[in-house]
């Protein structure tokens, strides 16, 4: 799978929050956005997720057959998106039979992510940290190749973090795409940066570089 974004802008409640940003990822590879609070990072995620319409610019992906971007991809936002009613495994079971194409069970992801106790816990008894856990693990239950996370380590223990940041390096060496939205490293060698500035008439707000 290839993602390339062209030219893209967004504007929001009337102002322009950026303005010619282009990236292109191919397998195996990884972006870290990174800009100040209401840079637009967020706002970047939810146009990929097709979530927020782009007020000028283009998102396509290739090598993908009839599927299309939505049909490609994981999102794990700011909130959980878990119901707090229901228990762990049956958060991953609704995740898994709407996303389709099961990859593990719900007692194998919540186990990757050491939250296996938790199995039939309603959510809503859960810490932060454990709900972020719960949230992650959605990865894990079935196949998508493009995992867009924003700030993906928050609430995480060292530890957490350390068992997201091998995911991510097995989804890559499998030949999957990571962007992730972040203030800090987070684990992902070799990854670009895409930076997000405030707009200025004269000059891109938005450039890529290694991230180091």
């Amino acid at each position: 799978m290839r993602l390339i974004v062209q030219n893209l802008a967004c504007r929001r409640s009337g102002r322009r929050i950026f303005a010619g940003l282009g990236f292109s990822l191919g397998a195996g590879e990884a972006l870290m956005v990174t800009g100040r609070n209401g840079a637009g990072k967020s706002s970047l995620l939810a146009m990929l997720s097709g979530r927020l319409k782009p007020d000028a610019g283009v998102i396509r992906v290739e090598d993908v057959g009839e599927a299309t971007l939505a049909e490609c991809l994981h999102v794990v936002g700011h909130r959980d998106g878990l119901k707090s009613a229901l228990t762990a495994e049956e958060n991953l079971v609704f995740a898994r039979d709407l996303l389709g194409a099961p990859t593990a069970s719900p007692r194998d992801a919540l186990e990757a992510m050491g939250l296996v106790h938790a199995l039939r816990l309603p959510v809503g008894y859960l810490s932060a940290g454990q709900r972020r856990r719960v949230a992650l693990a959605r990865l894990l239950v079935c196949r998508r190749p493009l995992w867009l996370l924003d700030e993906p380590t928050a609430a995480l223990d060292t530890a957490s973090q350390a068992v997201l940041s091998g995911l991510m390096a097995r989804h890559r060496a499998e030949g999957g795409l990571v962007i992730a939205a972040t203030h800090m490293p987070i684990g992902l060698d070799d990854a670009r940066e895409l930076r997000i500035a405030p707009p200025s008439p004269a000059q891109p707000v938005a450039e890529t570089e290694d991230w180091a």
